[in-house]
């Protein structure tokens, strides 16, 4: 069980790491292309999934806990940046 523990801590602060760089790389994409506000958290993931797949040679995790530090990290990164990016308004109006 302590083996466990040790991974998931390991998934986790690689997953931190990686929440700064798909926030700033998804930002950079906002701002370079048009992108509808809908397929943000979308491509978030994507360039979560991508990077934790490209990071072979930085971190010597499998790859399927990579592709899911880096999915997680792709959610938390379109979840801080809301966080940050206050919208009056809401989402249903009747």
């Amino acid at each position: 069980m302590n083996e466990v523990n040790e991974v998931m801590k390991d998934v986790l602060a690689f997953g931190t790491v990686l929440l700064l760089i798909i926030l700033a790389l998804v930002e950079l994409a906002k701002r370079s292309f048009t992108i509808k506000k809908n397929f943000v958290p979308a491509l978030a993931v994507v360039v979560g999934l991508f990077i934790g797949f490209a990071a072979i040679p930085f971190i010597d995790l499998d790859l399927t806990l990579r592709l899911w530090a880096g999915g997680l990290a792709g959610l938390s990164a379109t979840g801080l940046f809301e966080i940050f990016n206050f919208r009056d308004g809401v989402t249903k109006v009747e």
